[in-house]
């Protein structure tokens, strides 16, 4: 692979919001899975733990996923920011609006934003979903470690055709995941991932987020060679 080639799958890869309900092949999710546990991890522990939930599983998941948001008390294993300002607050704004457009939902329109956020726990439509977790002993490290094995799971699909978004929101339910998944009490529950095959034609798969410039981000410290 060239960096080229890199740079492709990078740029095509996005958080897909509307998945149709066909199955990916059970070989296809192990190449994703054994792809991803190749990221490098502190002191090589490869903390990550997965659930994976397919067929009748995903939509049990899924419905009892959906009764626990509209009744339950959000409480995540991982703290959740304390806030956004600045750029980082606008670029949140900037994704939540474009999303927003993309469906038709208004500025105002706070049932229509409210729907919306509730297809988080419909898991976009999505046929599978991966909840992963790090022990919690290995604190920031071991979710430091799992954030690689995110980013190489959505390049593994996506380099397979199979798109995915991973979600923060679900992971905010952690005593019902817990509980759900007979996850052990001394593991954190990172995230899920929700993965399939993309809707195309659905209008929330529509629009793409911007990425800042590296004069936004890298500071120089010192000469280098041209």
């Amino acid at each position: 692979m060239t960096l080229a080639d890199l740079n492709t799958l990078l740029t095509a890869r996005h958080s897909c919001r509307a998945f149709r309900p066909d199955p990916v092949p059970r070989g296809d999710i192990e190449q994703i899975l054994t792809s991803a546990a190749r990221v490098p991890s502190w002191c090589n522990a490869q903390p990550w733990q997965v659930v994976v939930t397919s067929g009748a599983e995903t939509d049990a998941f899924r419905s009892a996923l959906r009764a626990e948001a509209e009744t339950g008390q959000a409480q995540p294993d991982l703290p959740f920011p304390t806030g956004y300002s600045g750029i980082y607050q606008d670029r949140r704004r900037a994704c939540g609006w474009a999303l927003y457009e993309a469906v038709g939902v208004e500025k105002g329109d706070r049932a229509g934003s409210a729907r919306q956020m509730m297809e988080n726990f419909n898991l976009f439509g999505a046929p599978h979903c991966a909840i992963l977790s790090s022990p919690a002993e290995l604190g920031p490290y071991g979710a430091m470690d799992c954030g690689g094995f995110v980013t190489a799971f959505t390049l593994a699909a996506q380099a397979l055709g199979i798109a995915t978004i991973p979600q923060a929101a679900v992971a905010a339910y952690g005593p019902f995941l817990h509980r759900y998944f007979n996850i052990p009490d001394d593991r954190l529950i990172l995230c899920a991932i929700s993965f399939g095959y993309p809707d195309t034609d659905h209008p929330a798969n529509r629009f793409r987020t911007e990425r800042a410039t590296l004069d936004e981000f890298v500071s120089w410290r010192g000469a280098s060679a041209e």
